[in-house]
């Protein structure tokens, strides 16, 4: 048996540069947004449960909302990745 050591991709800088500050933001922003969801989601259930219907559909929209605004965050990302790699 032989001891061979796997060549380790060297990682690049950790200095984000303007273009690695986009992909950050990108991250940072979706996540926002599905944190926002997630708390709308749970108002939703909340309102359900207190047989409150119509909160509980304007909750559902606002966590709808959010969450369509991650997926165009995630996209940009998934861009970004994809042109760059």
């Amino acid at each position: 048996m032989s001891n061979t050591e796997t060549p380790i991709k060297k990682e690049q800088s950790t200095i984000p540069t303007a273009e690695n500050k986009k992909g950050i933001d990108n991250h940072i922003q979706a996540a926002k947004h599905l944190e926002e969801a997630s708390k709308h989601h749970l108002d939703a259930a909340k309102h359900h449960e207190a047989g409150n219907h119509d909160k509980a559909c304007a909750s559902t929209i606002k966590a709808q909302g959010h969450t369509a605004l991650a997926n165009e965050h995630q996209k940009e990302d998934v861009k970004h990745h994809a042109l760059n790699n």
